[in-house]
């Protein structure tokens, strides 16, 4: 697969300014890190980006994520260690993700409304909207995935204070 165009650089600042501010909002909107990333990562499972699943799969590994869960998400309704916050919450992504196929049902609601309080249904719901956005970018303008870190990791020591 040929890269096509890297939105990652300098000369597309201004048009991922926004995007970026919307993810930031998310990131402080009070939903837990780990479960913003599973729906991350599902959403890019059933949307087949690979540049988003590579940065998703180790944003969960550096926060500590089990190999086991992380493997077992593609089949999460069949594995048992998965929360019921979990559960509701992948429901719902998939749910936003697939709307062809029924419009986020009443059930699904119901059941992700038993989770969760309103306002973090809306956070839950811009963030799956977010990660198919960002899923819409990576996938046509075939972003390469491989070279992402984790901005959960801590970062490098600096060597040059050190002389």
């Amino acid at each position: 697969m040929e890269p096509r165009i890297d939105t990652h650089t300098p000369e597309y600042q201004e048009e991922m300014k926004p995007l970026l501010g919307v993810e930031n909002f998310l990131n402080r909107c009070g939903l837990e890190p780990r479960l913003m990333e599973l729906l991350r990562l599902r959403v890019s499972q059933i949307n087949g980006c690979a540049y988003c699943l590579d940065m998703h799969w180790k944003d969960l590994r550096a926060l500590g994520e089990s190999e086991q869960r992380l493997y077992g998400l593609d089949a999460w309704e069949e594995s048992p260690y998965y929360t019921a916050r979990e559960r509701a919450a992948l429901r719902w992504a998939e749910a936003v993700t697939n709307l062809h196929e029924g419009h986020a049902p009443d059930a699904v609601y119901q059941a992700v409304r038993a989770e969760f309080t309103e306002r973090e249904l809306v956070h839950l719901t811009m963030a799956v909207g977010m990660i198919n956005l960002w899923n819409r970018l990576a996938i046509p303008l075939r972003i390469v995935p491989g070279a992402y870190v984790s901005r959960y990791l801590p970062a490098p020591a600096s060597t040059a204070a050190s002389s």
